[in-house]
């Protein structure tokens, strides 16, 4: 009998030991976020589902084709995050469909592209609404847009994305 009890404790041991692994890897809280929502992500796949709830049960909502989306994460669940897409449809994805990748869109008809963040700059190019470009050094009223190496500045106020929650 002092076998089993050894064995089962062995046992229950290393069970506990592997949770604690488990818990470890998955980081604090679950894979909770160490910001605070909303904050911006961006869609890290060729092909996202957006569901209706928090879990594979729910059916998709939406089917996104685009890489780089920027969503707002408005809502944390364990691993899954409540997004709001760029015309305000908001469902679930699972953390790993997104990225931090700061990300906007453009939502005027026309955003011109500057050499410079200013006004007086030369036009590199424009960028129509619904073009998806990847965002730095965002200052100001101006952002680095970077629409598949084309790069420039544009104005804050024609993107929708990682500048301002």
């Amino acid at each position: 009998m002092g076998d089993k009890i050894s064995g089962f404790h062995m046992k229950g041991f290393a069970i506990g030991l592997a949770l604690a692994g488990a818990a470890v890897a998955a980081g604090p809280a679950g894979g909770a976020p160490s910001k605070p929502t909303p904050y911006w992500a961006s869609i890290a796949h060729d092909e996202a589902r957006m569901r209706v709830g928090p879990s594979l049960d729910y059916p998709s909502n939406w089917v996104y084709r685009r890489r780089d989306l920027p969503v707002k994460v408005v809502q944390v669940l364990g691993l899954w995050r409540k997004v709001q897409d760029p015309d305000g449809a908001q469902g679930w994805m699972h953390v790993r469909l997104l990225s931090d990748t700061p990300t906007a869109i453009v939502r005027s008809a026309v955003a011109p592209l500057h050499g410079s963040p200013s006004d007086g700059s030369a036009t590199l190019f424009r960028a129509e609404r619904g073009v998806v470009g990847r965002l730095a050094d965002c200052s100001g009223q101006w952002c680095a847009f970077d629409v598949k190496g084309r790069r420039g500045y544009v104005k804050t106020s024609d993107i929708w994305g990682a500048t301002d929650p």
